[in-house]
């Protein structure tokens, strides 16, 4: 195994979907200065009305539907813009090329009526297809997770929790203590040599390494990925003929190296020898350029459209929108991603779906198999199963970072429901979206208010703290039935505070650096670094959204930093203090207990609750709703 020592010393130098569609929504103007719905401004329910013009971008709108209390922005992306020292930095980031990430948080899309979400977003896609073509991109360097992790005394969430990722489902037992050989960079030699090398520490995908015989000196030690071409398992030198040479810095301690090498390597645990071989097949994607899918309209959340695969980047696809002349219209997501599926598959359960204009298949276009789209789990609709009309409480995925008042708005076939978020929706139901029957983002009526969650009640509704029992009551509703939620739990092995590398799904092109902040059974409340809480996101624990440290160093795509020390020292404290107290005012809400909740809310029915706390961790596979058997 070490005859490589020897060798060397430094002193000798689709088509099935298109018949069922609905009528086309009018195309909105590429350049909406004022936002009109017939003709006339938009007026809300209550009376207000009036305009408002961004002090970011200058785009003038309703006002109402500008972002955050004072209406002085028209999205998050200009709000995080003007908090930064290097404004246009900021706007080129958001303007960059499609195709490459981009490296800033662009367009977020807040709750809101949907004229104004539609033209907003009509005026995003024109400032981005004039501008792109004539912006760089600003590119992201200087991060370092090593130096990011060390200096802050950090904890990365270990590989195993990300069973999508390369190595999730393989990892095995690679711990601190594990050998390997690397390449010696302490040497002089004109040649590439190598020298073994002991973990320190793991942090996602990325080691810690220390040069065996440096003992307790850390002045050498370096991080790199363990899935990188340069890291071995012991014994990899002797069987490929490299030179195993000790650094320069330590040569002198030893006379004998190989018997050093010998009784420090006896008994310890290196990389299994198909290491190598494991991470290129777990790096293999079954999707490939010119598939057809059909993937959610991001206009219009309530119906899908035809995409076609344009790369494919670590199981990332991104997908342009069939009629897409330019190729700029484009939706990223994971493979595994509950918003893509095959073609054919919105008109199998009955959802909307938007007739393509291209009549036949391009050239080289062809259908994705069925197979290779993620599996929903069966469920059972035969007895009692949801109903229109019944409430919920779910995520808004225009605005993740909060848990609605829902109602189930229509229900589709093998399992899927279309919801609208209370108080926001539009007339004609073009912002539903669909979920699953057994999706982690959809809860029971009072999950928010037993985990001590802050439950978004209806826009415009008045009587504040918001009761179910009292709403309810109200609406003339009823809450879904508790024993029909996904209750599985899994040892997903995420604590608070750990890190790893997460996608914004406000603008699902970019990857950041991220951090777990809270455990509610499986649901991860996820907070970018550098960033107010205010754009947290709830993630599911077993989310293809979320990736170890390293990994967008192992699969090539661009990483996006945290926020500069001057963004984050530019935001008032007085917003901050403002936060704070409507934090406070909301925890003084919480006064129900779960006997009130069974009382009030499940009207006889007998079910407990399993109280959560605050940042509660539950790994285990026990449910949070337990029926209680008479």
């Amino acid at each position: 195994m070490f005859d490589g020592y020897d060798s060397c010393s430094e002193d000798t130098s689709s088509s099935s979907s298109s018949d069922e569609s609905e009528e086309e929504v009018a195309p909105l103007p590429s350049s909406l200065p004022i936002i009109k719905n017939n003709g006339q401004v938009y007026t809300y329910p209550d009376g207000k009305s009036g305009m408002a013009t961004c002090e970011m971008c200058g785009m003038v709108g309703v006002r109402d539907a500008f972002y955050s209390k004072t209406k002085r922005f028209c999205s998050v992306s200009c709000s995080r813009s003007y908090s930064s020292n290097s404004k246009k930095a900021s706007i080129l980031a958001r303007l960059q090329v499609a195709g490459k990430p981009p490296t800033k948080k662009a367009k977020v899309l807040q709750k809101q009526p949907l004229v104004a979400k539609l033209a907003a977003y009509a005026q995003y896609q024109a400032t981005l297809q004039n501008q792109a073509k004539t912006k760089a991109a600003v590119p992201v360097e200087g991060f370092s997770w090593g130096n990011y992790i060390n200096s802050n005394s950090f904890t990365a969430a270990p590989v195993t929790c990300f069973k999508h990722a390369p190595m999730g489902t393989c990892w095995g037992d690679i711990s601190e203590g594990v050998r390997v050989e690397v390449p010696n960079t302490d040497c002089s030699l004109p040649t590439k040599v190598f020298w073994i090398a002991g973990i320190v520490k793991l942090a996602g995908y990325n080691a810690l390494l220390r040069y065996e015989g440096f003992e307790n000196d850390s002045s050498l030690d370096f991080w790199c990925n363990v899935c990188g071409s340069d890291i071995h398992p012991v014994g990899w030198c002797a069987t490929s003929g490299k030179p195993l040479v000790p650094p320069r810095t330590i040569q002198h301690k030893y006379t004998n190296w190989k018997a050093f090498l010998v009784k420090r390597l006896t008994g310890a645990k290196t990389l299994p020898p198909d290491f190598s071989q494991k991470v290129s097949e777990s790096m293999q994607y079954p999707f490939k350029t010119s598939m057809r899918v059909e993937v959610v309209d991001k206009t219009h959340l309530c119906r899908t459209r035809v995409a076609v695969v344009e790369s494919v980047i670590g199981g990332r696809l991104r997908l342009v929108y069939e009629e897409s002349e330019d190729k700029n219209d484009d939706f990223w997501c994971h493979m595994y991603s509950p918003l893509i599926h095959h073609i054919g598959w919105s008109r199998s359960i009955g959802h909307r779906f938007k007739r393509s204009d291209i009549t036949k298949k391009q050239d080289g276009h062809f259908d994705a198999p069925p197979h290779l789209f993620m599996k929903v789990k069966e469920v059972d609709a035969a007895g009692e199963w949801f109903k229109e009309g019944m409430k919920l409480e779910a995520i808004d995925p225009l605005n993740l970072s909060a848990i609605c008042v829902a109602t189930i708005r229509k229900v589709l076939a093998d399992g899927y429901l279309m919801i609208g978020i209370d108080g926001s929706e539009a007339a004609d139901g073009s912002d539903w979206f669909c979920y699953h029957a057994t999706s982690p983002s959809i809860f029971p009526v009072g999950f928010c208010e037993i985990n001590m969650i802050e439950l978004t009640p209806p826009r415009g509704y008045a009587k504040l703290p918001f009761k179910w029992f009292d709403y309810l009551r109200e609406t003339d509703s009823i809450a879904a039935p508790v024993k029909l939620f996904n209750k599985e739990v899994p040892n997903h092995g995420f604590h608070v505070g750990m890190k790893l590398e997460a996608v914004d799904l406000m603008e699902p092109r970019l990857v950041c650096v991220a951090t777990v902040t809270r455990i509610i059974h499986r649901l991860l409340r996820i907070h970018f670094d550098g960033w107010e809480d205010e754009y947290d996101q709830w993630v599911d624990c077993e989310s293809p959204d979320l990736y170890p440290v390293g990994w967008c160093q192992l699969t090539g795509y661009q990483l996006q930093p945290p926020a500069p020390q001057s963004s984050r020292d530019s935001q008032s404290s007085s917003s901050k203090q403002k936060k704070k107290a409507k934090s406070q005012q909301y925890k003084g809400h919480k006064k129900m207990t779960s006997l009130q909740l069974k009382e009030e809310l499940l009207d006889g029915e007998e079910y407990s609750f399993l109280q959560g706390a605050s940042d509660q961790e539950s790994n285990g596979s026990a449910s949070y709703y337990i029926k209680q058997e008479p």
